[in-house]
């Protein structure tokens, strides 16, 4: 980011729906053809070399030869930061002069007009200095090539070399496109890595799951221009490719086991988003409403980012924040808690979107986690307020233990939501997996969550039956309710981030049978993807022999995946970290549903952290920073 590339399995951009190079979401180049002696040559393979990098590979016999076998092969490493190398390797035993075409052309449309199928026309060129330009109101693209072509055509866009390849030799030519007068693309993630994270062991998914979803979180990084040393996800390419601040908070908050960088970049650079003033929105993250699936109306992601906030702050200090970062960002933190104190006025629950929605049931479980995580960090920083956020929480867990609950003769559930008048909504979802994610307090102790352990241990059922478990992962609609369609985005498709909350906060109650078996499912997924997680894909339940499909609207990469895979794999340890008691207690998942598994290289305290988990369940610390100890 901000650089993007979408393209074909053949390599070719032939300007047809997305493909293309894109910057900050424009268009610089739709088509990008390359033809060998007159014609396309073979494609034979297409791969990810990287999150930021693919190669594609054609073959080509040229004109004259006898006998199926190729003779050249075609290589083109396209990176997206813009750039393109075109190498021709030759198994022939004599010199070949070969021409090579590059016809290029753009519309220098916005991603969402290409999106609709509305990009305009092609632009005229002209040939400026080793390579094309084109320009129109939206701005200026060029293309510039090393070495220069031997001929040029404006009219077609067209870039000619005459090639002599000698025997078992190679020649290559570099295109690189770029905004007229921009800057070169430096993206991020190439001077900002996280830890060396790396997972190894008995299953060999983990460590390319691992690799794969370190590498998508650090090629979505974006700096806040104003203040570059402060980092944060993108939501996710093609469709959201700038911040969205409840992704970008939680996708943060589940890659804490790479380091803090990303968190407390992501905070600041949300901080400076946050209302000021008096009026009723002071305090509030600014978000918008985003679909709730069809039983519910929008819901606001301003809300959630506001009560994520503190939240991401606890839990950042305890792998490893800095107090004096954790000062900075208290403020931010207590204004946050001050809107909340706010919008509950008189009452316990948190309407959703404020005023007048309903109260969600994964907004509750949000508000009590950002009372109780909150009040650790206004406590241990002298702030008053502490204690009557968790008179609050208590008062808001026994209410929803009553109010929420549903009970049926298969033993009940949470109800989705309360309306406005109280009425139940009863339709089970993965909003619910919500109720779980308790929060890490001091101690490498989890909060108390909003259900009592009989209503734990029923979800944690109804999480892991047929109805919610697609086999791939967490339906976000059960399957028996009204309005389930498995592409339905929250409306039956599984969403990857959903799922990892649910598998750790299963694990850490202690159902290991449901968390392992939503885990294997969301691995064999990934399996798959090539291991690159979309944010979302059909919960349609598995079939011996099947694969996953794919969801068409969904991200991928995505923050939120990236950053679950990351989790899934070391709920598996178990890492409960206290860095300010400079202690780390282990809780590992004690079915080891993978076998053995050894991470290193992640961040504790400020320092490199690993541990193994043997095939009996054991957690065994290999290396951590000096004066860490093992607690809890």
């Amino acid at each position: 980011m901000p650089g993007l590339a979408i393209s074909s399995e053949h390599g070719q951009l032939t300007g047809e729906g997305l493909e293309g190079f894109y910057r900050a979401g424009r268009r610089l180049l739709s088509r990008c053809q390359l033809r060998v002696a007159g014609r396309e040559p073979l494609a034979v393979q297409a791969r990810m070399l990287s999150a930021d990098r693919a190669r594609f590979v054609a073959t080509l016999r040229p004109s004259g030869d006898s006998g199926p076998d190729p003779v050249v092969v075609v290589e083109r490493t396209r990176d997206a930061d813009g750039s393109e190398r075109i190498t021709l390797r030759s198994a022939a035993n004599r010199v070949l002069r070969v021409p090579v075409e590059v016809s290029l052309a753009t519309d220098l449309a916005e991603l969402g007009a290409v999106a609709l199928g509305a990009p305009g026309g092609e632009l005229p060129a002209s040939v400026h200095g080793s390579g094309m330009r084109w320009s129109s109101a939206a701005g200026q693209a060029v293309v510039t090539s090393e070495p220069p072509p031997d001929d040029a055509l404006a009219s077609a866009g067209l870039l000619r070399w005459e090639v002599d390849l000698p025997p078992g030799g190679s020649r290559s030519i570099e295109l690189r496109v770029r905004q007229d007068g921009a800057a070169a693309l430096r993206p991020v993630g190439r001077g900002v890595p996280f830890a060396g994270a790396r997972a190894t062991g008995d299953d060999p998914r983990v460590r390319g799951l691992l690799d794969t979803c370190v590498g998508d979180l650090r090629a979505l990084l974006l700096r806040d221009p104003r203040h570059p040393s402060d980092v944060h996800a993108a939501a996710g390419a093609p469709w959201r490719c700038g911040l969205a601040p409840a992704e970008a908070l939680a996708a943060a908050r589940m890659a804490l086991p790479l380091g803090t960088r990303l968190a407390v970049g992501t905070l600041r650079t949300l901080a400076r988003t946050q209302v000021t003033g008096s009026g009723p929105s002071a305090g509030r993250l600014p978000g918008p409403l985003r679909d709730a699936g069809p039983h519910l109306p929008p819901s606001c992601t301003g809300i959630e980012a506001t009560l994520l906030f503190p939240a991401l702050l606890a839990e950042a200090r305890c792998w490893g924040l800095s107090e004096h970062e954790t000062e900075e960002l208290v403020p931010i933190a207590e204004r946050c808690l001050q809107w909340l104190r706010r919008a509950v006025g008189d009452g316990v629950y948190l309407p959703d979107p404020y005023p007048g929605g309903p109260h969600r049931c994964e907004t509750q479980a949000h508000a009590h986690r950002a009372a109780l995580l909150g009040a650790e960090v206004l406590e241990a920083h002298g702030r008053p307020g502490a204690a009557d956020w968790r008179q609050w929480a208590g008062e808001l867990r026994a209410a929803f233990r009553e109010d929420f609950w549903i009970e049926d003769r298969a033993g009940g559930r949470p109800a989705a939501a309360r309306a406005p008048d109280g009425r139940p909504v009863p339709h089970l979802g993965s909003g619910a997996a919500h109720l779980l994610d308790t929060g890490l307090v001091g101690g490498g102790a989890l909060a108390a969550g909003l259900l009592d352990r009989v209503q734990t241990g029923q979800l944690a059922r109804l999480l892991g039956g047929p109805a919610m478990d697609s086999g791939w992962g967490l339906r976000s609609l059960g399957v028996k309710e009204a309005g389930h369609n498995p592409f339905g985005h929250r409306g039956g498709a599984v969403r990857v981030h959903e799922t990892a909350v649910a598998v750790a906060g299963l694990a850490a109650a202690g159902y290991e049978k449901e968390a392992n078996s939503l885990l294997k499912g969301v691995l064999s997924a990934a399996e798959a993807f090539g291991q690159r997680l979309p944010e979302m894909y059909a919960g349609a339940q598995r079939t011996e022999g099947g694969a996953p499909l794919p969801h068409p609207a969904a991200c991928r990469p995505a923050a939120t995946a990236a950053a679950a895979g990351v989790q899934l794999l070391t709920t598996l340890a178990g890492i409960r970290p206290d860095a300010p008691a400079r202690t780390v207690a282990l809780c590992p998942v004690s079915s080891a549903p993978l076998g053995e598994i050894e991470f290193t290289g992640l961040s504790v305290a400020g320092g490199p952290f690993s541990v193994r988990i043997s095939r009996l369940g054991l957690a065994m610390i290999e290396e951590a920073v000096d004066g860490l100890q093992l607690g809890g």
